[in-house]
């Protein structure tokens, strides 16, 4: 799917690429209501639904479905970003993004839920509310296995058979400071947290100028010091020094 140049009609190598001022520009407009600037922005945004796409297996999936996923994932973080928290919009579509695909994914797996299983659910939701209602508390697998009458093991495959896919970003603990969500308790190398991490990086560094990139290249990529980076581009040590410090914070800005 990496190798495709043409999905949905739509040749990738050509798409346009757009700088922050403008897309921070055409995001305004359409919060007031501009189609026009609606349509030139997702245009501009289908790079970043790409390097998502790239990222998944798509296994017998068609790379056309899931980009056209991904692009509803992009207008749905469209409709509801919101400019005023500070955050970048592509830092806030990207988990939007891959949260659709990997629904998509899911939902056109081959398992198929039997009525047997979805009877099963029905009774363990139903002596779920009860117990919710009668003592004030989430019922365990045991507690609902014991008002239905049906094996444990039986209650939590048809409960787990319907459960709706969850975000990473899905809050599961919150207070007056502070709030925990899925990811925070999620490490794994395969995980949406590093795509998320991998795309926000690229992106930030696209905002950069080739001097920038060539120094970040040769200090972190080459293992370069920053006296042999001075000989390679001419500049000083100290100049190198402050474009490298420099380059860094912009990238930390642009990334959370």
């Amino acid at each position: 799917m990496a190798s495709k140049v043409v999905i949905c009609g739509v040749d990738t190598s050509t798409l346009p690429k757009c700088n922050n001022e403008k897309l921070n520009e055409l995001m305004n407009l359409i919060k007031q209501g501009d189609n026009n600037a609606r349509e030139e922005f997702i245009i501009y945004n289908m790079r970043l639904v790409l390097s998502i796409v790239k990222r998944f297996s798509a296994g017998k999936n068609n790379a056309d479905d899931i980009f056209q996923v991904g692009i509803i994932g992009l207008i749905k973080s469209i409709d509801n970003f919101d400019t005023t928290i500070g955050v970048k919009f592509s830092t806030y579509a990207v988990p939007m993004i891959i949260g659709e695909i990997r629904k998509f994914l899911r939902d056109s797996s081959c398992i198929k839920i039997t009525r047997s299983i979805r009877d099963t659910a029905y009774k363990a939701l139903q002596a779920k509310e009860k117990i919710i209602n009668s003592y004030n508390k989430e019922p365990t697998i045991e507690e609902i296995a014991k008002e239905t009458g049906l094996p444990e093991k039986q209650i939590a495959e048809a409960m787990n058979a319907i459960s709706e896919p969850v975000s990473l970003y899905d809050t599961v603990f919150h207070d007056d400071k502070d709030s925990l969500m899925i990811m925070d308790q999620i490490k794994d190398e395969s995980s949406d947290e590093k795509i998320i991490e991998r795309t926000a990086l690229k992106e930030a560094l696209k905002t950069l100028g080739k001097r920038e990139q060539q120094i970040l290249f040769l200090r972190y990529y080459l293992g370069k010091t920053q006296m042999e980076i001075s000989s390679i581009i001419g500049l000083s040590q100290a100049q190198v020094s402050r474009l490298e410090k420099d380059a860094l914070k912009d990238i930390k800005e642009n990334v959370n």
